[in-house]
């Protein structure tokens, strides 16, 4: 009898798979991971998390309301006295469309989710304790919180899979590996039933068919 491989090995077989089967694009393709889910109850169980992972997939856009004044020239600032400033629907939906992430200053949450919870709120996007929330506001705090979007990846259940995108094709196997298993072991410690809730996993590149791994 065959031995079983382990998720780990099954993972590293697919992304070597991936990488030398796949054609040269003229883009640097994402790479998918697809958990399916099984028995599971979307509106009991429904997953809505956010995991650091090991290494950075990519910069993300991120917008910041702060009081303090800090300096930061990798994401954009908008200071309390130019909340009045967005007041126009289509200038907060912009806004929402336009960035990834956005972080505020704690004390400034009631009026962060008067002024912007409109457009923030039905895309996910507001400021969440989990990771958006700042209690100090410093250079030091500002980059920190920087460094750890980069390497966070929203994880939510609008139906009874998983999928994210867990790094690029220009990553090498064991940067990519270490991504999806963080991923995989949040979902696997956030559902009732652990491995009995996974019917399998998928990962593919963004213009490759999916390969199959599975849990058992």
């Amino acid at each position: 009898m065959a031995e079983e491989l382990s998720i780990e090995k099954q993972v590293e077989n697919a992304l070597v798979t991936l990488k030398s089967g796949d054609k040269k694009r003229k883009f640097v393709q994402s790479v998918d991971l697809i958990i399916n889910l099984q028995k599971f109850d979307l509106k009991k169980n429904a997953i809505n998390s956010i995991v650091t992972v090991p290494h950075k997939i990519k910069d993300k856009r991120i917008c910041a309301f702060f009081d303090s004044k800090v300096k930061n020239d990798k994401i954009l600032m908008i200071g309390k006295d130019e909340f009045k400033g967005y007041s126009d629907k289509v200038q907060l939906k912009n806004l929402a469309k336009n960035y990834d992430f956005f972080i505020a200053e704690s004390k400034l949450m009631p009026l962060v989710a008067s002024t912007f919870g409109r457009s923030l709120g039905p895309t996910g996007k507001m400021p969440s304790p989990q990771l958006g929330i700042l209690m100090d506001v410093n250079e030091k705090s500002v980059n920190e919180i920087i460094d750890k979007i980069n390497r966070s990846i929203k994880v939510r259940t609008k139906e009874p899979s998983v999928k994210v995108i867990v790094g690029n094709e220009s990553m090498n196997e064991k940067d990519l590996l270490e991504n999806i298993m963080a991923v995989y072991n949040l979902v696997l410690k956030t559902l009732p039933r652990n491995k009995e809730n996974i019917k399998n996993m998928e990962i593919k590149f963004t213009m490759t068919k999916p390969i199959k791994v599975s849990i058992k």
